[in-house]
């Protein structure tokens, strides 16, 4: 028997080139070589010197370092770019990927971290610090402690990589990544600044994904991956170490393809994964280094703010935000905001830092005269401030959430990311009604037609007093009414309608409004004021809810939350005396209710063209509409004017 070499098949596949980065002369052939270090000398100097430069020298280092070609820094053309708060200064090149480090803002996952607001948050999950300004420099500074910096950019490397995978190695990456200049306040033994990525945190992620580099490179700390590349290991190194890593990939790639000669498909299955590999080491990336803000004293106070503002105007592409961390970044940009233009009261710290959550709220509420131990109360304080009248925040909010003119409903969505940091530790199958249940609506009108505070009402004869004065004070009944809420949907007693929830009540039609609504109806009768009081009290006390019945609150056997929920409903659209559930509304109060739809429907179409209007600036649709198609439109609203104002008051003058 005599045996046959079979040699290996050839396919039609092309391999994968290495692609010429250079920017220069391209005659000779191309071999990818990190330069010496001699070679950053001048673009150093020509940055240290820039006036528009506002970093320090080892942020130029660093980005001398990081260059592919560092010559080109040399005399290198800043851009400027336009921010709501003034002008930032950019400079582009192509840079090693190793040599940036990925987001340390994870504010894509804004509405899944965990915050210190919340009593039972978790440390592993914990949501970091905001970044500060530095007094002189376009730098972000951190004051975490560095290990908890570098687990949630490990987490969130991961997470990108995982969730949103990036075509690169057969290409190389064209799309620009954002960059800034951050420097640690407890580094403990890792180098004390880097240059995070703003944007572009995907794309690193995948060109980092197939990299793996010998364990006594990059000394990891994860046993069961030792070869695994993650930032925390890049961010350990001193920055001439960090490039040698760099030089060392490098040259490695380009000795498997040289090894790796002949057609089989094992030679070329390596030559391309060197390829491969080369061709994700670069990317073209501008870094921001130099801010000037409209207002000259402010000098880099608001630089933080000015970033987070690009990142949000960035993240419309593939994957953008979704509305829950949109709204969690936007109310961070307003509370910011109202900050630095002293519109928080005399205890300005302490507001804005109970308003973010991001850091122990332990002192600040303590600082307020609330009960830190009180989620509720928090959540309230929320609500209370971003509804308050003033000209000023009310500007403040129309310019960030980007509306014309703001409306009670507008609030809702910055209101509800804020307020639930202080639960943000409960799983997510139980919190994700909570959020739809507010999401529908959860405040109305009272909140921000009249001045109202938050008291620390932390017990029952607190909230037995605020009971009493709520019959004939609008505050008090105010901030009964948001407590109540609050407890109430959080603990899953008050959440949107289900289908079957006619069918608790025997059948009979149900408010089916936001939840805000609901309580505003309930809080207008002195048995509902009296049933939410009780159930802020039993709520807390972790004791089942009682129901009003015959002119007394009692215990009901077997009830669930849908149960009380789809009775509050109820009571919104009849009342609560018993009888009341049988008969058929009296002629006036079926002329509120008709009042009631009508101003809803008139709130909801005003959201409607707001959002027209919205998704014709970002389209960039500057044609007017025709005549033929909104002429239907125009008669509407002018029959609607005319007649509702022969049932109207004149406006008082």
């Amino acid at each position: 028997m005599s045996t046959i070499d079979i040699p290996d098949e050839h396919d039609d596949i092309d391999g994968i080139e290495v692609i010429d980065i250079r920017s220069g002369d391209r005659s000779t052939p191309f071999e990818h070589r990190v330069e010496p270090v001699s070679k950053t000398t001048k673009a150093i100097k020509f940055l240290k010197d820039h006036s528009d430069v506002q970093i320090s020298l080892a942020a130029v280092r660093r980005i001398a370092y990081g260059a592919v070609e560092p010559g080109l820094l040399e005399g290198a053309r800043l851009e400027r770019h336009r921010v709501e708060t003034g002008w930032l200064s950019v400079l582009t090149y192509r840079a090693y990927t190793l040599m940036l480090s990925p987001a340390i803002e994870n504010d894509r996952l804004l509405d899944e971290a965990h915050y210190a607001a919340d009593p039972d948050t978790s440390n592993q999950q914990r949501v970091l610090s905001m970044p500060t300004a530095h007094d002189t420099d376009a730098t972000l500074v951190y004051a975490d402690a560095m290990d908890d910096l570098l687990a949630a950019i490990d987490r969130a490397s991961k997470g990108v990589r995982k969730n949103n995978p990036q075509e690169v190695g057969r290409r190389i990456v064209e799309r620009p990544l954002t960059a800034v200049p951050v420097t640690f306040l407890n580094p403990g033994r890792h180098p004390d600044d880097d240059l995070s990525i703003v944007d572009g945190n995907s794309r690193w992620a995948s060109c980092t994904a197939g990299i793996t580099v010998p364990a006594s490179s990059i000394h990891p700390t994860n046993a069961k991956d030792p070869d695994s590349l993650l930032p925390s290991h890049l961010m350990r190194l001193p920055l001439a170490e960090r490039r040698d890593l760099v030089r060392e990939i490098v040259k490695n790639a380009h000795r498997d393809i040289n090894a790796a000669t002949g057609t089989s498909k094992a030679a070329r299955a390596k030559r391309d994964q060197a390829a491969k590999l080369l061709n994700a080491m670069t990317v073209p990336v501008q870094v921001i280094v130099g801010y000037t803000d409209d207002n000259a004293s402010m000098g880099m106070r608001r630089f933080p703010v000015a970033v987070r503002s690009l990142l949000m105007r960035m993240n419309i592409g593939v994957t953008p935000f979704d509305a829950s961390s949109q709204n969690g970044v936007t109310a961070e940009e307003i509370v910011t905001a109202l900050f630095d233009l002293g519109e928080l009261g005399d205890d300005a710290e302490a507001v804005r830092d109970v308003l973010l959550g991001r850091a122990d709220v332990t002192d600040s509420m303590k600082s307020l005269g609330l009960n830190p131990a009180f989620r509720d109360l928090r959540f309230t304080f929320v609500v209370q401030q971003l509804t308050r009248k003033e000209p000023r925040l009310n500007a403040v909010m129309a310019a960030k959430l980007d509306k014309r003119r703001l409306q009670v409903s507008h609030r809702s969505g910055p209101i509800v990311e804020l307020g639930l940091r202080s639960y943000s530790s409960l799983p997510k199958e139980k919190l994700a009604p909570v959020r739809t249940a507010l999401d529908t609506g959860c405040l109305w009108q009272a909140l921000t037609d009249h001045e109202w505070t938050v008291e620390n009402i932390d017990n029952d004869q607190a909230v037995d007093d605020l009971l009493a004065r709520a019959d004939n004070d609008v505050p008090a009944r105010l901030l009964l009414g948001v407590i109540a809420m609050v407890t109430l949907v959080t603990s899953g007693y008050l959440l949107a309608p289900g289908g079957s929830a006619e069918q608790i009540v025997g059948g009979i039609k149900i408010m089916r409004a936001g939840v805000g609504t609901v309580i505003k109806t309930v809080l207008d009768t002195k048995e509902g004021r009296q049933v939410l009081a009780d159930a802020i009290k039993r709520i807390r006390a972790g004791l089942p809810l009682r129901w009003w019945a015959d002119g007394d609150l009692v215990e009901q056997d077997g009830w669930k939350g849908s149960d009380f929920n789809a009775h509050l409903r109820l009571a919104a659209n009849h009342g609560f005396a018993p009888e009341g559930y049988q008969n058929e509304p009296t002629a006036t109060e079926l002329e509120d209710k008709a009042l009631t739809a009508f101003q809803l429907s008139l709130t909801r179409a005003a959201d409607d063209l707001e959002d027209l209007i919205a998704l014709r600036k970002k389209n960039g649709t500057t044609t007017e509409l025709s005549w033929t198609a909104v002429e239907p439109s125009f008669k509407q609203l002018t029959f609607m004017n005319r007649h509702f104002a022969l049932i109207s008051e004149d406006e008082p003058r």
